[in-house]
């Protein structure tokens, strides 16, 4: 069958599907939004206004799951971290407000802000973890299924290496003493909150 995945993120689509591609396989070939020539809608920027990973990746797979029909597949992802509170969160993404960081694309501005609201924090009061829910629904059957990934770490000082995307050159991993971004692919996704929750949904799929 075909498992439509519901993201407009080049990074996550091929995250996601080398993480389905070195689980132990399916009955199903991973498609995406362009794969099935589904084009953007204003709409798409209204699918995610809960203050729960699970209601927005659900928002998102009823969404696409609805408009084309096929088995679907949506995440939600963040950064919680310890000293502000869980912050970002679900709003990992919108974290840094632009107007502050004039000529920043959106990640360096979220590093960079990040990193502020951490000054002068000493490293063992700089907990943080990432957090994956994705949500499968078949519009077909009515199946509806979530899986949630965590991953525990600390935000370093300054970033390190030249991997990955989003907060992953400040996201340290405690058992390898790297950042996400100084990890190869593989060893990253066998760590990950994206790698548990998506191995979680490949093992449901077999079963």
């Amino acid at each position: 069958m075909k498992l439509l995945l519901a993201t407009r993120s080049v990074h996550k689509a091929a995250e996601v599907a080398r993480i389905l591609e070195t689980a132990p396989g399916g009955a199903y070939r991973l498609v995406t939004l362009e794969d099935e020539s589904v084009p953007w809608s204003a709409a798409e920027e209204s699918l995610e206004p809960f203050e729960t990973f699970e209601e927005n990746a659900a928002s998102k797979a009823r969404y696409f799951a609805d408009l084309t029909g096929l088995p679907t597949v949506a995440d939600d992802s963040g950064l919680e971290v310890a000293a502000l509170d869980g912050r970002p969160g679900v709003r990992t993404r919108r974290f840094a407000p632009l107007e502050r960081y004039p000529g920043l694309e959106r990640d360096d501005a979220n590093n960079s802000h990040l990193l502020e609201s951490l000054r002068g924090l000493p490293r063992a009061e700089r907990g943080a973890r990432y957090v994956c829910v994705a949500c499968y629904m078949d519009p077909r059957t009515g199946d509806t299924a979530h899986f949630r990934g965590e991953a525990p770490g600390r935000i370093v000082t300054r970033p390190r290496g030249q991997g990955g995307f989003g907060y992953d050159p400040l996201f340290l991993d405690m058992d390898t003493g790297r950042t996400y971004a100084q990890l190869t692919s593989d060893e990253k996704h066998e760590r990950s909150h994206r790698g548990r929750a998506f191995r979680a949904l490949a093992a449901y799929l077999r079963s």
